[in-house]
């Protein structure tokens, strides 16, 4: 398991929310109803030089919208099956925007282990912990599936009055 640092400032996703009380499969559902639907919100994707979206998010959060980890043993919270966004995008109707907070993030592959557990594990060995939800991140150029740790909060910029 390779893991790296990456620091990502805050952000934004459009997406399709659901939560744990939709019942088991609902992260599958959400995929399925957000793949068939994404034409809705494509031309809202933030895109990189080569016109390729820049990012899809499983992005999660605590039922508070404080972008704590899942509660009672990462069993219950809120889901957001999305694309990366511009801030001043507008959802559109029956679609979901979330501002995500920047975060210093521990990122590894999904390679198919149990990816989740063994970065539970390698956090508490190294004396660290959550300082919110992890957020599953594919890069829509390589395919590739990442979870992201967060293990610091960004402060944010402050405007001068």
């Amino acid at each position: 398991m390779i893991i790296d640092t990456v620091v990502k400032e805050s952000f934004c996703v459009i997406g399709l929310q659901g939560s744990t009380d939709d019942g088991e499969g609902f992260v599958q559902r959400l995929w399925a109803e957000a793949n068939a639907r994404f034409g809705e919100v494509s031309h809202l994707a933030l895109r990189d030089g080569d016109g390729c979206p820049v990012g899809v998010w499983g992005a999660m959060s605590d039922f508070s919208m404080s972008f704590a980890p899942w509660e009672e043993g990462f069993s219950r919270g809120l889901y957001l099956a999305g694309v990366e966004c511009a801030g001043d995008a507008l959802p559109p109707e029956g679609w979901t925007k979330w501002s995500i907070p920047g975060f210093e993030y521990l990122r590894v592959k999904c390679d198919g282990s149990d990816v989740f557990s063994a970065m539970l594990a390698h956090l508490e060995e190294n004396g660290l912990s959550l300082a919110g939800a992890v957020q599953d991140f594919t890069c829509p150029k390589t395919g590739e599936s990442f979870m992201l740790f967060p293990v610091g909060r960004l402060i944010p910029n402050k405007v001068a009055n």
